[in-house]
């Protein structure tokens, strides 16, 4: 296995995964998507190759909307489980009897409105991968279950004394502190550590500010040509608010952001008000957001500018790479903001 990086456009990189020796067709490789140059992206995608040919569980930790099902997909993409079901299970979105009928499966008569034997979403998932999102809010009955899925890879039906074996790779993801519900009662030690055989940890985006340049060309690219827009670039005072907001919702608040831009502009290039509103009120030009009264664009984009020219020692060619901008676009951005480069001068420093 080996990390290389692939040209998008010129001025900017995304990080991929090759993946020696495995199948690798654009159109199932779910790790094309992982759209990312950070050093802790790197790490994750390492971590999908290695556990991908493996029958460990893994479990996936972090945030709201960090892309944890779609690590989930590249890594039962590039395993030999490739060709068969991957399954996902939101276990937020059921209550808890129901949640055990749709992932064990029940036999007629089980309860009410049981007509018919129905198969689990285990027996679904033979041969392949189930992904068990949201895994901390299961209940403890529904819980010891699962273990014995993990345990003696067979499942019985709700209301049946038949059991059926089952081959199944299990992923869970999570975005609550396992370990804490352990201490508290509230889940149960045995099954942690069946599941955290592997664990991942996907970052939050506001840790991995070098990849919203990305992300954002990234969908950019994707809306424009779901939506027939003519929308081909993002303004550069446009980016730097997009880098300079800390994006609670993660990357999935990008998404929505980028998506809401391109449908209501009417310019070939995304401009600061096609933006939502509080990614221009909030934005912070140290990487926080502000809680009293909002700054003027030219204030978030002058001070955001400033201090990655700092960071970068006043190397402008380092700057504009941290920017996910071209080099030109950043003198243009110090020329039209009047950003002054007096301190690099007293540093006595050539960029």
């Amino acid at each position: 296995m080996k990390v290389v990086t692939q040209p998008t456009r010129a001025r900017w990189r995304r990080a991929r995964v090759d993946f020696d020796g495995a199948p690798d067709p654009a159109d199932r490789n779910p790790v094309r998507e992982i759209v990312g140059a950070s050093a802790s992206m790197r790490e994750v995608l390492e971590m999908v190759a290695r556990v991908a040919r493996t029958r460990s569980t893994v479990l996936i930790q972090g945030e709201t909307g960090t892309g944890k099902e779609l690590i989930a997909r590249a890594i039962h993409a590039a395993s030999p489980r490739a060709d068969r079901a991957f399954v996902p299970v939101d276990c937020s979105a059921l209550a808890e009897g129901l949640l055990e009928s749709e992932l064990f499966g029940h036999v007629k008569g089980a309860f009410t409105g049981a007509v018919i034997d129905k198969r689990g979403l285990f027996e679904a998932a033979h041969g392949g991968t189930c992904f068990l999102d949201e895994i901390g809010e299961i209940s403890l009955c529904v819980q010891a279950k699962l273990l014995r899925v993990l345990q003696e890879h067979e499942v019985k039906r709700v209301g049946g004394i038949d059991n059926f074996g089952v081959d199944v790779r299990i992923i869970a993801a999570t975005n609550r502190d396992l370990g804490a519900l352990v201490a508290g009662g509230k889940f149960r030690e045995d099954l942690f550590y069946r599941l955290s055989v592997v664990t991942l940890h996907a970052p939050p985006l506001r840790e991995r500010r070098e990849d919203i340049t990305l992300l954002a060309d990234h969908f950019l690219r994707r809306y424009a040509a779901a939506n027939a827009k003519p929308v081909s670039d993002i303004a550069p005072e446009t980016m730097a608010l997009l880098v300079a907001y800390d994006w609670p919702g993660n990357i999935r608040e990008l998404e929505h952001a980028i998506e809401r831009a391109i449908t209501l502009t009417t310019n070939p290039v995304l401009l600061p008000e096609d933006l939502p509103p509080k990614c221009v009120q909030t934005a912070s030009p140290s990487g926080a957001t502000t809680t009293g009264s909002p700054l003027s664009l030219r204030g978030v984009v002058t001070r955001h500018v400033h201090r990655v020219l700092r960071e970068a020692r006043w190397n402008k060619k380092l700057a504009a790479q941290l920017l996910g901008i071209h080099r030109r676009t950043l003198y243009r951005l110090t020329k039209r903001y009047g950003i002054s480069l007096r301190e690099r001068e007293r540093d006595g420093r050539e960029c």
